[in-house]
């Protein structure tokens, strides 16, 4: 809690005397009279006595539609897409302005982003705009690609990813039945993807191996624990 902001008091030339640790004026002297000065600290305002060094912050909860800015809603169209949008498409999205108004966004934009050091700029490509990375990025950004590359899944991988990740701790038999193909191969492949993984063997005839998912498996789908998995009952047949 800030402190209150007090002035200069006019003080009695006779000694005070203590009572209770607390200073009070003799019976013959007059109060004493103390007047609040409204002075801000430095960096602070003074409102009803008390000075405040914050400013008043719109909570992101308390936001409206027309507490949104074209500047931010040009912002927000560009990181949500993944192809380049022409100015007059974005100034039509937003509902007002037009191609000048637009471009002059981006450039306040692109230089917010400059001086607050950001790892992208928005980019003028084929006739339109897209935000980008920086290149001095690019070897990091590679890395993530390769991943992402490597983590690519055909359909009838997924088939067989899913049915692990629920029937888990699961026999490839277990999986054939299911899918109605074998399956070795392509639980190899997973294992490969290390998206799969041996996690021990069946009490039964030959010991057969059980299979699971790992800790990539997890973060390639975005899962916090294999609980965050959707109920099997919930998912809709994709569309044809």
């Amino acid at each position: 809690m800030a402190e209150t902001k007090k002035g200069k008091s006019k003080k009695s030339k006779k000694d005070k005397t203590q009572s209770n640790g607390a200073a009070h004026a003799p019976d013959d002297q007059p109060e004493v009279e103390v007047a609040f000065e409204d002075a801000p600290d430095d960096d602070g305002t003074v409102e009803d006595g008390i000075a405040t060094s914050e400013p008043a912050v719109v909570s992101e909860m308390s936001m409206t539609e027309s507490d949104v800015l074209p500047e931010s809603i040009v912002e927000a169209i560009l990181f949500a897409t993944d192809s380049p949008v022409p100015a007059a498409k974005i100034a039509q999205i937003v509902g007002s302005g037009n191609a000048t108004d637009v471009k002059n966004h981006i450039e306040k934009l692109n230089e917010h982003y400059e001086k607050t050091g950001r790892a992208f700029r928005i980019e003028h490509i084929a006739k339109g705009y897209q935000m980008l990375t920086m290149s001095v990025y690019n070897t990091w950004l590679s890395k993530v690609l390769k991943l992402r590359a490597e983590t690519k899944l055909t359909p009838a991988a997924m088939e067989t990813l899913a049915i692990v990740a629920y029937k888990q701790p699961a026999l490839r038999v277990d999986v054939e039945s299911i899918r109605g193909v074998a399956c070795g191969e392509m639980i190899n492949r997973l294992r490969e993807m290390n998206l799969v993984k041996i996690v021990g063997r069946a009490e039964e005839l030959g010991r057969p191996m059980l299979y699971g998912t790992t800790k990539t498996f997890l973060e390639v789908f975005g899962l916090g624990s294999l609980d965050d998995l959707p109920n099997a009952e919930e998912l809709v047949p994709p569309k044809q």
